[in-house]
């Protein structure tokens, strides 16, 4: 039997600006542990909008939000945070890496901030990311020091520390060139596919989204493909 990590039943929302309008209307989706998805659409069809409140970011919709069976609605902003360290992985457009900070000591922050483990146990945990990765090598560089594929290659390793239920991606290969979007596709197969990790990417690369399990497209806020 499937198990639902992600359900929307019935998403709507509208922006005031200064008048109603409606950016998102009737979303039903599940996606299961395991699954590899993308979610496309043309510029402005409200993907972005639908990750957000997928990822608990943004509250301000109607209908339900569930993760891995708990509903997210009436939920404090504190305890929708913790959601999101514990268990959800975020890997944008950019690496938002600190600069001044290893990519080991990088990797280890959402993991710190968690409190679950000790110092010692997260970093373990890190390196563990990093060689499932393969980028172990680069862990006592500084994050200024790396290419713009190694760092997104090192914001998906610290997508990964708190061992999230989903990975979700914003256009995560963006900014990257093809060789380097076909290094972080196959990360994330490898991860789906060995290790049973669930992960929605937004992706307007429809030669990136065609390699996946399952496409969710989106046309003018509606869900056209499921």
């Amino acid at each position: 039997m499937s198990e639902n990590i992600l359900q929307a039943k019935n998403i709507n929302k509208s922006f005031n600006d200064p008048i109603k309008v409606k950016v998102l209307t009737d979303i039903n989706i599940a996606i299961n542990k395991g699954e590899f998805v993308a979610l496309t659409g043309k510029s402005g069809c409200g993907k972005s909008t639908l990750l957000y409140i997928l990822s608990t970011m943004d509250t301000d919709y109607q209908g339900e939000l569930l993760i891995d069976n708990v509903s997210m609605v009436h939920k404090r902003e504190s305890e929708l945070a913790k959601v999101r360290n514990e268990k959800i992985g975020f890997v944008f457009q950019f690496h938002y890496l600190l600069d001044e900070f290893t990519v080991l000591k990088n990797v280890m922050l959402p993991g710190l901030k968690l409190g679950k483990f000790s110092e010692k146990e997260v970093e373990n945990c890190a390196i563990e990311k990093l060689k499932i990765l393969d980028i172990d090598k680069l862990a006592m560089k500084k994050a200024n020091q790396l290419s713009g594929g190694e760092k997104q290659r090192v914001a998906i390793a610290r997508a990964l520390i708190n061992n999230p239920d989903i990975i979700m991606g914003d256009e995560p290969t963006g900014n990257l060139d093809k060789k380097n979007s076909d290094i972080v596709f196959d990360l994330f197969n490898k991860l789906s596919d060995e290790l049973n990790q669930t992960l929605l990417i937004v992706t307007h690369d429809l030669s990136f989204a065609d390699r996946m399990h399952r496409i969710i497209e989106m046309e003018d806020g509606k869900i056209i493909l499921l």
